[in-house]
């Protein structure tokens, strides 16, 4: 996902810039371009590849210890006792964690179109987070347990 959203943010940069330098300087005409105009172009070029780099950023990384996740505009690093179980529904775009305080956490890196490469990263999160649980303590009894 990250190399074909460094593609297409060069390629749009490319474009735009090109029209930016192609724009005519005209003047007495029913649109009159300038070079603010041109200036503009590129500058649009540049801020629509900087927003379809973001799209590109996230990233999940996991070990015994926690996860951390870099989304498009944030970043959460969690240990698995903040976990409670790692979801990916079959009409979901991509999967999410369940929190302990029952938020839900996106992780845009592992996405339903990267079919058995999220199918595995799925499954290994929730072999952390199972082995994760297995190592916690038991909880004593609540006082009113039944």
């Amino acid at each position: 996902m990250r190399q074909v959203c460094t593609l297409l943010a060069a390629v749009v940069v490319a474009v735009m810039g090109g029209v930016a330098l192609t724009l005519p300087s005209t003047t007495g005409s029913v649109v009159d371009y300038g070079v603010w105009d041109q200036i503009a172009m590129a500058g649009l070029g540049l801020a629509l590849g900087a927003g379809i780099l973001l799209l590109g950023r996230s990233r999940v990384d996991a070990d015994e210890r926690g996860i951390r996740v870099r989304n498009i505009a944030g970043r959460h690093e969690l240990s698995w006792s903040a976990v409670s179980a790692v979801r990916f529904d079959p009409e979901s775009a991509w999967a999410s964690l369940r929190l302990a305080n029952d938020d839900e956490l996106s992780l845009l890196a592992v996405q339903a179109v990267d079919r058995m490469h999220a199918v595995r990263a799925v499954d290994g999160l929730r072999a952390l987070l199972a082995h994760a649980k297995a190592q916690e303590p038991a909880r004593p009894p609540l006082l009113y347990d039944d």
